[in-house]
């Protein structure tokens, strides 16, 4: 994907306050040999870019002072009740560049598996993203989970997933990372109706007239 930034001039609460009465968004791109440069962007485009998937987990060509680079997002300040973006950042990436990033995942062949078409269980998705590290030009877009072969009872954990050539997940100390869960169906249980009891036609210990 590739977006267009300007160089801003300007820098500090007001100056970017005043940014974005003009329709624009602040922002910074750093990293590489050059010094963090201060930057503008379009704010509807960037808003719009931000609701694609791709734009939060690829490698983006920027296009600066006519010079295009390749960087990729790194952080997003929302305002908290307004729709609208506060700030942006981006680092500046080569194919040197070895990064840390979160990337969604992506479950396929859940209704083809034994588990869900023959045993008609539930497959829970325990988590929809997943830290990895590798080359900046090796970061995939998402990382697909294959559930085509889940049976009954089954754990999917970080270590069944088929990583791409590079690829590697960050654990953080962690032996192993549940994915998904299969879920056995819950029987209903339908209770028998209780019978009422029979009236009694008179009181007891009451008495003729």
């Amino acid at each position: 994907m590739q977006f267009v930034a300007f160089e801003r001039a300007k820098q500090g609460t007001g100056a970017s306050r005043r940014l974005r009465i003009t329709g624009r968004a602040p922002g910074i791109v750093f990293g590489g040999t050059t010094a963090p440069t201060a930057i503008e962007l379009d704010h509807n485009a960037l808003w719009h870019a931000l609701k694609k998937e791709a734009f939060h987990a690829s490698i983006l060509d920027m296009e600066l002072n006519g010079k295009v680079e390749k960087v990729l997002l790194r952080d997003v300040q929302y305002h908290p009740f307004k729709p609208f973006v506060l700030h942006v950042d981006f680092q500046r990436v080569d194919e040197k560049t070895r990064l840390r990033k979160k990337v969604p995942l992506h479950f396929t062949g859940a209704e083809e598996s034994p588990a869900v078409k023959l045993d008609k269980c539930l497959v829970n998705h325990v988590i929809n993203d997943i830290e990895i590290e590798c080359l900046a030009t090796q970061l995939p877009e998402h990382i697909t989970v294959d559930l085509s072969q889940v049976t009954k009872g089954a754990t999917v954990h970080a270590g069944d997933i088929k990583l791409p050539k590079g690829v590697k997940i960050v654990t953080h100390g962690r032996k192993d990372i549940t994915v998904a869960t299969v879920v056995e169906p819950v029987e209903e249980v339908v209770a028998a109706p209780v019978a009422a009891a029979p009236a009694d036609d008179k009181k007891k210990g009451k008495g003729k007239k």
